[in-house]
């Protein structure tokens, strides 16, 4: 097992994260020990920041200790590897507006004391509660299959700490469906550019079609 970001591993074929509660799956993930160290199995086809690592992306923002927000938590499946990364003294707040979705997610933050739930509007960041306000994140990661994705992303970026990383999957079907992929992915970072400094763009096939992981830095 090769370490090939802080606290991500690799085998060669699949990515890997070490398990912070060991012996407990998330989504009934493979587990895999090694020298004492148990690791969870990070489906690139569940989550779209392993697909972006598989296809890439050249630097990984997350790491010990870091602060994250996290919009379109969903069920946890990334976020709770997101979890394994950060570790005991890092914290993710996961955001998500379905009700349904937050049930599960809420079974997942029950025995991670590093991660919180939220049922919120991403959209309207101005309404999460003081306590979430008042926290400068390192990181904001945002996977919400809107149309207003980048406007969604801007508004919460005032969350960010300054030169804070972003990362913003793109779903270009819930923008346009008419237009070519490409060219919708680039006018997402023509929207960002007013905000942030775009440091990559990393297409998401073949685990995601129609999708692209943009990451940045603020300004």
């Amino acid at each position: 097992m090769k370490q090939v970001f802080e606290n991500v591993f690799s085998d060669g074929k699949f990515l890997y994260t070490k398990n912070l509660l060991p012996g407990v799956k998330v989504y009934s993930e493979k587990l895999l020990a090694e020298n004492g160290i148990e690791f969870r199995q990070w489906d690139a086809f569940r989550s779209k920041l392993a697909a972006a690592l598989k296809n890439g992306l050249k630097q990984m923002p997350i790491q010990k200790a870091s602060k994250v927000l996290y919009l379109g938590a969903a069920e946890g499946t990334t976020i709770s590897h997101v979890s394994d990364i950060v570790e005991g003294k890092g914290l993710v707040v996961g955001i998500d507006v379905s009700a349904t979705s937050m049930r599960k997610f809420v079974k997942v933050c029950e025995s991670r004391g590093n991660v919180l739930p939220l049922l919120a509007d991403a959209g309207k960041p101005q309404e999460y509660p003081v306590e979430i306000q008042k926290i400068k994140f390192d990181v904001l990661f945002q996977d919400v299959s809107q149309k207003n994705q980048s406007e969604i992303f801007l508004k919460n970026s005032g969350l960010l700490k300054p030169k804070g990383f972003g990362l913003l999957s793109v779903k270009a079907r819930s923008i346009n469906v008419l237009e070519a992929p490409a060219v919708v992915f680039k006018q997402e970072v023509e929207l960002l550019k007013k905000a942030f400094e775009i440091l990559q763009v990393v297409r998401l096939e073949p685990f995601e079609k129609d999708h692209a992981l943009i990451f940045c830095r603020k300004k």
